[in-house]
This record gives C-alpha cells, sequence and structure tokens, in this order.
C-alpha cells in the first residue's frame, strides 16, 4: 500500500522589483534560486527574461515527484511568507495548523518543496509528530528506486550518506569529542562517534568502488576513442522525453516513463547517419532546478559520457511553459560539469502535444529541430542536422575504379557510403562516392 503524502509548499514574496519599486508578486523558494542559476549561466540576459515557476507549478513538480516515489498525495498546504523561519521554516502556529490538516487526511510523511537543516527537521518532527522529508532527500529516494545497474547503486548510495552524516544529530551531539567540562564526560566513544565512524568508513569503500567503475569507463571510453567514432550525448530536464527519443533514434529498447528519473543508467547505441557514419549516441540521466550538489558530485562517472560527447543534443518539453526555465537549469548543471563550451544542438521535443496552429508555424534553425519522438517526426531532419555538425570521420566524395573480383570492398562501399554514379567496364566498377575518412583509407589504391 502507498504512502500518504502531505505536500507543503512555500511562497516568499518579492518585496523589491528590479527597478526598486514595491511589487505584490511572489516567488517559490526554488525560483529564487533557479532565476540566479539562469543568470549564472547566461551572465549577459537579465533575470526577469527567465520565466519563474509559480507556486502552483511549483507543488505541481512535487507532486510529480512524490507519485513517481511511490506515494499518494493526500492533501496540499502552500504558506506564503516574507522570509523563512530560521527554526521551522515556516513558524510554529503554521506548523500546529498544517499537523491537523495532515493527521485528517491520515498523511504518514510531510514532503516540503524545500531543503531543510537538520535542527529544522527535527524542530518540525517534534511540532508535527509525523516523519518528514525534503525536496533533496525525495529525489534521492527516486533515485535509489530507480537505479538498476551496480553502478547506480554506489552512485545513490554515495549521495545519502553524504547527505545523512550532516544530519547525524539528538542526544550526545556535544559529546562527539569527550572533553573535561560538566556534560562532556563519558564511559568513552559515543553512540554519535561511532555512527560516524562507520558511515566515513562507508563512504571511502563506495568512492573506492565508483573509482573502479570510473577506471573501466574509461578504459572502454579509450578503446572506442581508438576508432573515429563519434559520441552524440542527450541531455535535458527531467521528463523531457530523452529515452523516446534515444528509442526513436536507435530502435532500443530503454525504459520510456512519464515518471521523473526514470532513467539512471547510461546506455549506449550505435547510430547510423545519413552519410552512413557511425556514432554512439548515450541517453544520460535528467536534471531538474537545484539538482543536490551530492547528486552531480557522485553521478560524475556517468556524467563523464557528457563532458567527452562531441555533440550535445539539449532535449526540452516545447510543450511545457516552462521550458525556457527549465533549459536555464540544465545550462547550469552543464557549467558545473564543465560542458557548457560543448556543440550543443537544441532539440524541442513533444510537438504534436501543441496545438495545430502552434505547431505548424514552428521553424527549424541552425540550432533548433522540432520533433516529436513519441510519433517518430523529425527524426530523419534531426539525424540531418546531427550530420552537419559532426567532424569526426570526416566525408568526402572520390572516384574509384575497382575489380569486379574484390567483393568484399565493393559490400564495404555498399554498407559505409553513398553511392552517387556506378557503370561497369572491362571488369572493373567505377564509382562515385561519398565515404567517411576510414572507409576512404581502406579503398585509397583504387582511387582514381
Amino acid at each position: 500500500m502507498p504512502e500518504r503524502a502531505f505536500l507543503v509548499g512555500i511562497d516568499y514574496r518579492v518585496r523589491k522589483s528590479p527597478t526598486g519599486k514595491s511589487t505584490k508578486g511572489v516567488i517559490t523558494a526554488g525560483a529564487q534560486a533557479a532565476r540566479d542559476n539562469a543568470t549564472i549561466a547566461n551572465p549577459s540576459s537579465k533575470a526577469s527574461s527567465v520565466p519563474q515557476f509559480s507556486a502552483e507549478e511549483s507543488l505541481d513538480e512535487l507532486r510529480t515527484l512524490a507519485m513517481s516515489a511511490g506515494a499518494q498525495v493526500a492533501g496540499e498546504f502552500l504558506q506564503h511568507r516574507d522570509k523563512p523561519d530560521p527554526a521551522t521554516l515556516i513558524g510554529k502556529g503554521k506548523l500546529e495548523e498544517i499537523a491537523g490538516a495532515a493527521a485528517s487526511v491520515s498523511a504518514d510523511l510531510l514532503l516540503f518543496d524545500h531543503d531543510l537543516t537538520a535542527s529544522q527537521q527535527r524542530n518540525i518532527e517534534n511540532i508535527v509528530n509525523t516523519r518528514v522529508i525534503d525536496r533533496t532527500q525525495l529525489i534521492l529516494d527516486i533515485f535509489a528506486r530507480h537505479a538498476k545497474t551496480r553502478e547506480g547503486q554506489l552512485q545513490v548510495e554515495l549521495a545519502q550518506l553524504d547527505y545523512l552524516l550532516p544530519r547525524l544529530g539528538g542526544r550526545g551531539i556535544e559529546m562527539s569529542q569527550l572533553g573535561g567540562g560538566i556534560g562532556t564526560r563519558g564511559p568513552g566513544e559515543t553512540q554519535l562517534e561511532t555512527d560516524r565512524r562507520k558511515i566515513y568508513r562507508r563512504i571511502r569503500h563506495v568512492k573506492q568502488q565508483i573509482e573502479n567503475v570510473r577506471r573501466v569507463r574509461a578504459q572502454q571510453r579509450q578503446r572506442r576513442e581508438s576508432v573515429p567514432v563519434a559520441t552524440v550525448a542527450l541531455v535535458g530536464y527531467t521528463n523531457a522525453g530523452k529515452s523516446t527519443l534515444f528509442n526513436a533514434l536507435t530502435q532500443a529498447a530503454v525504459l520510456e516513463s512519464p515518471k521523473m528519473f526514470a532513467t539512471l543508467d547510461p546506455t549506449i547505441r550505435a547510430v547510423t547517419l545519413p552519410s552512413k557514419r557511425k556514432v554512439l549516441l548515450s541517453d544520460t540521466v535528467g536534471f531538474i532546478r537545484n539538482l543536490p550538489h551530492t547528486l552531480v558530485t557522485a553521478f560524475r562517472a556517468t556524467l563523464e559520457e557528457v563532458q567527452r560527447a562531441s555533440l550535445l543534443l539539449h532535449v526540452s518539453d516545447a510543450s511545457s511553459p516552462l521550458s525556457a526555465e527549465q533549459d536555464a537549469q540544465v545550462d547550469k548543471v552543464l557549467k558545473e560539469l564543465e560542458a557548457e563550451s560543448k556543440p550543443r544542438l537544441r532539440v524541442m521535443n513533444k510537438i504534436d502535444l501543441l496545438p495545430p496552429r502552434q505547431r505548424e508555424s514552428l521553424r527549424d534553425d541552425g540550432n533548433t529541430v522540432h520533433v516529436s519522438a513519441a510519433k517518430g517526426v523529425g527524426m530523419s531532419t534531426l539525424l540531418e542536422r546531427i550530420d552537419h555538425l559532426l567532424s569526426e570521420d570526416a566525408i568526402s566524395r572520390i572516384r574509384l575504379r575497382i575489380p569486379q573480383k574484390e567483393g568484399k570492398t565493393l559490400a564495404l562501399l555498399e554498407a559505409r557510403a553513398r553511392i552517387y554514379a556506378r557503370a561497369y567496364k572491362d571488369g572493373l566498377v567505377e564509382l562515385e562516392v561519398e565515404a567517411p575518412e576510414s572507409v576512404v583509407r581502406r579503398v585509397r589504391e583504387w582511387t582514381v
């Protein structure tokens, strides 16, 4: 039976506009950080140009996260404040009101659309007498549910341990180092110290195993890079349709799900471009606003695929009213991964969900392609654009005279080159072809 969750959102009123005038608008706890992050990612843009999450939209995202974690949403509460309460975030009186509302719907836990400090979480739990989970802990739980490979499970465990360590508390925190004052003397190591020591030991062990994973990945990547095959990485906000697009391009069977963070374990498949070149397409974990730093750090081994890619396909949900704000979050994470300067192609996905008139007005340009991965619309245009943007294994046009008995070479050209002209003369096959450099090297002796 799923746990019943009661959602708590917080709105902080904006007191001053950028011009210095007061305003009655509100901004969610996550939206101000999102707006700041967007400004960091693109310093030339003004913060006001990035759409903000409204209170309802922020709660919508929390609701989707809760359902992805397997919870049943029993109720919601939105609190408006001028500034956070340092002890309880939203104030003791309001918490007692929330406790009553949560009890009336038999909620098993409270989900806060905000990160809580260890002391805030303890203070809130003491007042509401219900389990309390913040946004970061919820995302970590979803990651733990969806990690299938050993690598993914190790990375999630490391992030969870990093999150847990500062939250070890309760009585005994002042006794973590034995001293000579009143209240600090004890029989030896406290339970808190024991727990911390165990966690530190486990963190060291997990980091060592992740380092082994990274070494194996580096060896695999080195073998791939010894052949002139470019890697194209899919990046984007969670639930933008990356896995659906990945399946549409590769005919793979990666899990497609409307749940957030359905893809945690990276998958790489080969794709043949219109020029007959082969590239490797990599599906990666989705990003989200205020992505916990511990997750970015823990998943660095996986996200190295993004850092080493020749081209990034930045997948956006064209049907989302918040796609610009979501794109700003992706820019922010790419900056953290030092991959913001990589060549990038914007792929506006889910155009099948747009009204017909809006869909007909869409126009592709040099940096943007509009597709519907679910309906298979725009796939050939996307492959042509990827082909045009990649410089690895460059394409050249050549003329060849090959003896007809060289069946193996002719079969290679049939499979790996575009043939524009073909003629048979005196036991020879005269060809005009467009082929990648790796193929041209193998047929150079027959070049005219």
